[in-house]
């Protein structure tokens, strides 16, 4: 069993720090395991979360309505975008192995979607209202920064503002695994950097590892296993660790930052809020006032993180972070579902929709520094690789959970059966008034 609220201590220092504590971790997790096929049978209870039995429906849970959320609290947050107090950190280093078409940043959905492709998608033939060849040959990634540009934009002209100033005062942590950081910075150079300030724009390329391996003398660093990302909670602690974020000067050199420094800017942010590159409601309105109205009010009350629930879909539900009251715990916690030892995703009822807030975000990531989270393993190709998890910071910092009067499923291209989700999606961005004349404006770009 795994306990996410009381995990073993990592060393953040460096990646060799880590990785010594990861090895010290299975010598200590696994003694008396013989081999790599003993773990992968005992994965699940391994990894189970050790009150399982003991789980029930989530209580309590705040519903961000007009009776919560006031007038001046959604001025509040306006006045924070706007002055460009709030850190906007989209996650885009997942390898989106289900996809099957790289990092899902740079997929090109008119060039990507081959026929073939949609055939294993959704099948032969499938009947598609908006057909990849209608739509405008862009990448997600890159429809997903002029969304955000051009939401600030009219969130400035609504308020009376210089657009172009209000893009030039936000700040941006943008995450990428080492296959696709060079095509992601290039895509930002390309396009002048969507009109945000290249200073306030950080990098982060999420380090990949490999595999461990079980030998005479203990487990060991196996160099010549595939390399794999250990998972978003990995992505959450380097972070912190120094020398990993990093500016781009103009001729495209990257100029790294220390933690303390990072912390230091973190300290004059009022959130921190993670948008996930899959997210298709994203492709219609990337801010969501209501949410970061809600996560200001409630870091009144201490929360250092609000995590919001949505429904499962019936028709197709989903595997992901499990919302649930723990007695012991006396909360409502967030369980990611290879914690949850026999659970099936149409057990799960309320699902993070993984747009996380970390109000006064110092001082989550700096939990995450000092303790690490918790380390949940997975055996693959006869490898072992730890896969923690970004929500399990839910356990160490207080935590709201949130949402709507209206619960809704979340709608994400997390996989083949969203294709054609994510296609209309696309298509009704490509419909909008204006907005490919604006974004050609913006970015220098016939698009």
């Amino acid at each position: 069993m795994i306990d996410p609220a009381r995990p073993e201590p990592l060393d953040l220092k460096n990646f060799d720090a880590y990785l010594e504590t990861c090895r010290q971790m299975l010598q200590r997790r696994l003694a008396g395991m013989a081999s790599i096929e003993e773990v992968a049978k005992a994965e699940s209870e391994l990894n189970r979360y050790p009150r399982l039995d003991d789980l029930a429906e989530p209580r309590d849970i705040v519903v961000i309505n007009d009776e919560f959320i006031s007038p001046r609290d959604l001025e509040r947050g306006v006045d924070a975008l706007l002055a460009g107090a709030v850190l906007l950190e989209h996650a885009c280093a997942g390898e989106a192995t289900r996809l099957g078409l790289g990092t899902k940043y740079l997929i090109n959905a008119r060039r990507h979607l081959t026929p073939e492709i949609l055939t294993d998608h959704l099948g032969p033939e499938p009947e598609l209202p908006h057909p990849p060849e209608a739509l405008r040959p862009l990448s997600l990634g890159r429809r997903h920064m002029l969304q955000l540009a051009w939401d600030l934009w009219r969130l400035a002209e609504e308020n009376g503002l210089d657009p172009r100033q209000v893009l030039k005062r936000q700040h941006l942590l943008i995450i990428v695994n080492e296959q696709s950081a060079q095509g992601v910075i290039d895509d930002f150079r390309e396009a002048q950097f969507y009109g945000f300030e290249r200073r306030r724009v950080l990098f982060m390329v999420q380090r990949a590892f490999h595999g461990f391996n079980l030998g005479p003398q203990g487990w060991f660093y196996d160099q010549d296993s595939p390399l794999r990302l250990h998972n978003h909670g990995q992505m959450l602690m380097q972070t912190t660790m120094d020398g990993q974020l990093f500016r781009l000067d103009e001729q495209g050199g990257r100029r790294h930052l220390a933690w303390k420094e990072y912390l230091s800017l973190l300290n004059d942010f009022v959130d921190k809020v993670s948008f996930n590159i899959e997210d298709l409601d994203y492709l219609s309105q990337s801010l969501d006032h209501l949410g970061l109205a809600a996560a200001l009010k409630l870091a009144e009350a201490g929360a250092g993180m609000v995590m919001e629930v949505v429904n499962n879909d019936p028709d197709n539900p989903i595997k992901g972070g499990a919302c649930y009251w723990d007695p012991e715990l006396n909360r409502n916690v967030m369980i990611e579902s290879f914690c949850l030892k026999g659970v099936q995703p149409e057990d799960i009822t309320v699902l993070n929709k993984n747009i996380n807030h970390y109000p006064q975000p110092a001082r989550s990531l700096s939990a995450a520094r000092e303790q690490g989270l918790a380390m949940p393993l997975v055996v693959k190709k006869n490898f072992l690789y730890f896969q923690p998890v970004q929500g399990d910071l839910n356990f160490l910092v207080p935590t709201a959970f949130v949402r709507r009067p209206r619960l809704k499923p979340i709608r994400a291209w997390k996989g083949p059966r969203h294709t054609r989700a994510a296609l209309t999606a696309m298509a009704f961005q490509d419909q909008r008034p204006g907005f490919w004349a604006w974004a050609s404006g913006l970015t220098g770009l016939a698009l």
